[in-house]
């Protein structure tokens, strides 16, 4: 009898004690009845008391199982809560596979001193019980697997179960988003272990699990595709990288006319080859960038700089750009800044990309403001142009990843949609922030704080 069934009898009884008297109902209460009655009542109290409090329990549970990620951590947690509602012995969780032709074990754990049915181990959908269990997504109870086994010989996942010393089982379909994924197998080391337990607790067991294995299991897949995107990356930088470096180096010996005088029409093909070279390479070198630091990898060789030599040399590196376009950088520090610890390497990618912006997204004879003041214990930097102006809308996006907003660079140059981002995390990992105040049509300040270095790394370099 599942749950349904047995609250309907028992309402049912409770009716029966109950007798119409014209248009209201009245209780008689002979006294041979009246004990049957509080009785019966009392046991649907108890019974509605007893499943709410299974259904809290199984909610909290859940709730800390989904904490999980990996579908190894979820299903060993799973193992471990789950003993405090329902007897077993066993867990076994299966996945399919193949359009749902295959049935492969994904997970097992066991009090058994052997394992019959290990991760990996696989069985054809085809012609076996587990059919029926897809189709009807109903659990299946079995009270006696040598039983069963005798009258089906050729179950091999059976007999495999049976030596590891189970003997009773029950099947419940996993079903996520009205789609059948998989089975999660309870078997105990007892006969009839599941005859009297209502089947619909592991229905909301089953419900639930499905839904967090079928998130883990796409979350692994995502380490896997992430795992792929970085092997493609480290073969980019060697088999990429290196080539279009080769090219753009003879490229500019042809424009330099190292290697002899060129025409105006050649020089024009060859500065757009150069362009796009560097370009490719610029990408090239961003994906790497960005793959290094989400995947924690990007190591930092930290020392104390001095923030206004950081920025004189970003004005020297980019003055020639600057140039091109009539653009005129001005610097404004204080020679007694506190110094800073950081990558000089990495801080001048940061402020660099920030001034590369500022001269491509600016307009032809304006000027470009760097500044660099202490604020409490910061040093804050700025960045502030009078170009195009971002609007309000797209503030909040400028730094993520491969998002390029609605103005364009004014000289036609390229954009890879990638240079805040890298910005932003750069500038995370030294411990800063970042942020941008924009009024279109007027300009944009970007502006950087960088802790100051401490009194001890201070005192170690002296």
């Amino acid at each position: 009898m599942d749950e349904k069934d047995e609250i309907k009898k028992l309402i049912e009884t409770i009716n029966e004690l109950l007798v119409e008297n014209g248009d209201e109902k009245t209780v008689l209460l002979p006294p041979e009845k009246h004990q049957h009655l509080t009785q019966t009542i009392n046991e649907l109290a108890n019974y509605v008391e007893k499943r709410f409090q299974e259904l809290q329990q199984i909610s909290k549970i859940t709730e800390t199982i989904n904490s999980g990620l990996i579908l190894d951590d979820v299903l060993n947690q799973t193992y471990e809560a789950f003993h405090t509602l329902i007897p077993y012995n066993r867990i076994g969780f299966a996945l399919l596979e193949d359009n749902g032709t295959v049935l492969r074990a994904r997970w097992a754990r066991t009090e058994s001193t052997k394992i019959g049915i290990y991760k990996g181990y696989s069985a054809p959908m085809a012609g076996s019980s587990l059919e029926a269990i897809i189709q009807t997504r109903k659990p299946r109870i079995l009270n006696d697997l040598e039983d069963y086994l005798a009258k089906h010989p050729n179950s091999d996942s059976t007999r495999r179960i049976v030596e590891e010393g189970m003997r009773s089982s029950l099947t419940c379909p996993l079903v996520a988003m009205d789609k059948a994924i998989g089975f999660i197998f309870f078997s105990s080391q007892k006969k009839n272990t599941y005859q009297n337990l209502h089947v619909e607790i592991f229905k909301q067991i089953a419900n639930q699990l499905s839904i967090i294995a079928e998130k883990s299991r796409l979350y692994e897949e995502l380490l896997n595709l992430n795992t792929l995107k970085d092997y493609f990356l480290g073969m980019a930088a060697h088999d990429l990288r290196s080539p279009l470096g080769f090219m753009l180096g003879h490229l500019e010996l042809f424009l330099d006319d190292s290697l002899g005088p060129v025409t105006g029409e050649q020089r024009e093909v060859l500065e757009r080859m150069a362009k796009n070279c560097q370009h490719m390479l610029d990408l090239i070198q961003h994906l790497l960038d960005i793959s290094a630091i989400q995947a924690g990898k990007l190591e930092l060789n930290k020392q104390l700089l001095n923030p206004k030599t950081i920025l004189e040399e970003c004005v020297d590196m980019n003055r020639y750009i600057a140039d091109h376009k009539k653009i005129t950088l001005h610097l404004e520090t204080d020679n007694l800044l506190a110094q800073i610890e950081a990558d000089p390497v990495r801080i001048m990618q940061v402020f660099s990309n920030l001034l590369t912006n500022a001269i491509k997204f600016s307009h032809p004879k304006t000027a470009i403001r760097l500044k660099a003041e202490k604020d409490n214990g910061n040093i804050v930097f700025s960045v502030s142009d009078q170009g195009m102006g971002i609007p309000e809308k797209e503030l909040d996006s400028i730094f993520v990843p491969f998002t390029k907003g609605s103005p364009r660079p004014t000289g036609g140059e390229s954009s890879t949609g990638l240079g805040l981002a890298i910005v932003k995390k750069m500038v995370e990992i030294h411990g800063g922030k970042i942020w941008v105040k924009s009024q279109v049509g007027v300009g944009s300040t970007f502006y950087v704080t960088l802790p100051i270095a401490s009194e001890n790394k201070l005192s170690a370099a002296a």
